[in-house]
Order: C-alpha cells, then structure tokens, then sequence
C-alpha cells in the first residue's frame, strides 16, 4: 500500500523556514545594533586600562598589551567621596520624591476635592519648565533658607522637581485601584493615613519600582544643580568628573575610570530592578 502524503506539508514547511530566516535575520539586526550602541563603551573601557603615555588616536581601537589597573583606583582616590555624596544624595532624594509624589498620587486619585483637577495639571507644569528658566530664583530660595553649599539644599532641589512626574505616575497607577477597597475600609472606620498604610501601600509596589529607578537615575545624572548649589565638600560625582578632564593635559585614562566608577551605581540599580519597570509602568494600564 502507498501512502500519499498531505498537500499541504510542503507550504507548510516552506512558510515555517521563512519564519526562520526572518527570526534569523532579526536577531542579526539585533546583535549589530547592539554592537553599534556598545562600541562607545569598548572605548571608555579601554582607555581607562591604558596607561596615559599609551593613548594616542592612532591607537584608541586598540586593545592595551598591559591592563592599567592603577587609573581606576587614581579615579576612586580622586572622586570616592563624591561618590558617596551622590549616593547619598540620590537614595535620600529618590525616597522622599517617592514618598511624596505616593501620598500626592492617592490624594489626586481617591479623595476627590474641589481644584482637584487644577491642582494636577499645575504640577504637571512643572515637568516641562527647564532648569535653566529656574536657576537664579532656586539659587536665591536655597540661599534664604541657609542650605546653599550643602547636600541639603540639593536634595531639596531634586525633590521639589522630581514631585511632577513621581506624582503622575502613582496618580495613574492608584486611578486603577477598584474604589471599592477605599469605601470598604471608610464604612469599617479607617481614615485617609490608615487606608494608606494598609490598602493602597501594599499595592504600590510596581510603582514604588517605576518611579526608584526613573528618579535615581535623574537625580545620579544632574550637573547644572549640582555645580551652582554645592561647595567642594558636597559636590556629587557628576561635578567631580568634569573636574577629571579639566586643564590643558589630560590623562584621558583617568576621567575614562571616573565614568566607569560613576556609571555602576546605576547599572546596579538596572540590573536589580530593570525586569520590573516595563511591568511596573504596565501595571493597572489595562482593566480586566
């Protein structure tokens, strides 16, 4: 007996190879815009294991016969309390802009006032005015309130801007909580602190995600505060590493460290919780 196979495996299979060589060439494109992207960090990279006698443009592609480890801990020596300044800065001001823009967020979305709306468009306003524009009068607030040169004035700084977009996100991602959870816990007697502490908290934490990594970032990356309302002592690591490659003759290797060193806090941040900020900017986008 013969067996006929189907008419249709041959389309089939066709198809599905086609589907493969399209995957294929996908993930080719990929991989070279990827490699595009990452050819500016190969060069920082290798500049910093140079030694600076080694660093010509002739040579920059080049891979050092001799790592230069000694430029990083140069770098650290040089920037390792500006690092700590920002770290400190950073976390402090990343907490309390997420604090705030939290307790904002709930008040905009489930207690409903009078100017509500106006309210919240008002501090959406202050997400488009540039640095710049606010600059002198900032200098003078801070000054007036006696934190001018410390990393306090700072933080408050970073704060005060940080407030529109952390306040935003967690208005849009409370908007989706059932207002059921609110009315059933005002009938049982809880106020507007105790349902924050035990409904809306709890539930807050892929935005409490989002607006960490998108607010330190922002805080760890700023230099115009941070060279106008600092003194030496205060000053973060983003002011530090322009004074790396200040002068006439520069040991590039050294300001190549300096950025490797000031980069990490942030990957580590990405690292740790970048699989949740997709999730967490998507959380409650969608009713089901």
């Amino acid at each position: 007996m013969t067996t006929t196979l189907p008419t249709h495996t041959a389309p089939r299979t066709a198809a599905s190879r086609k589907a493969s060589l399209s995957r294929a060439g996908l993930y080719l494109l990929l991989i070279v815009a990827a490699l595009f992207f990452l050819l500016p960090i190969y060069l920082l990279v290798v500049t910093a294991l140079k030694s600076p006698e080694a660093i010509n443009l002739a040579s920059s592609w080049q891979w050092p016969k001799l790592l230069n480890w000694a430029s990083f801990a140069d770098a650290w020596a040089k920037i390792g309390g500006n690092i700590g300044n920002s770290l400190f800065l950073a976390i402090t001001a990343t907490i309390l802009a997420a604090l705030l823009g939290s307790l904002n967020g709930y008040a905009l979305a489930k207690w409903k006032f009078r100017g509500a709306n106006t309210l919240f468009a008002l501090m959406l306003f202050g997400m488009f005015i540039p640095y710049q524009a606010v600059l002198i009068p900032l200098f003078q607030f801070v000054k007036s309130l006696g934190l001018y040169g410390s990393i306090w004035g700072l933080i408050l700084a970073h704060v005060v801007y940080g407030l529109p977009i952390t306040t935003l996100i967690f208005r849009n991602y409370y908007a989706e909580v059932p207002d059921a959870l609110i009315e059933a816990s005002t009938i049982d007697g809880a106020g507007f602190w105790s349902i924050y502490r035990m409904v809306i908290l709890p539930l807050s934490i892929p935005a409490f995600v989002v607006v960490i990594i998108w607010e330190f970032t922002q805080v760890w990356n700023e230099f115009l505060f941070a060279a106008t309302l600092t003194n030496t002592s205060s000053q973060p690591v983003t002011y530090a590493l322009s004074q790396l490659a200040g002068g006439q003759a520069v040991s590039w290797n050294l300001p190549m460290a300096g950025a490797i060193l000031a980069a990490l806090p942030t990957l580590l941040v990405y690292i740790l919780l970048g699989r949740y900020f997709v999730r967490g900017l998507l959380a409650g986008s969608v009713k089901g």
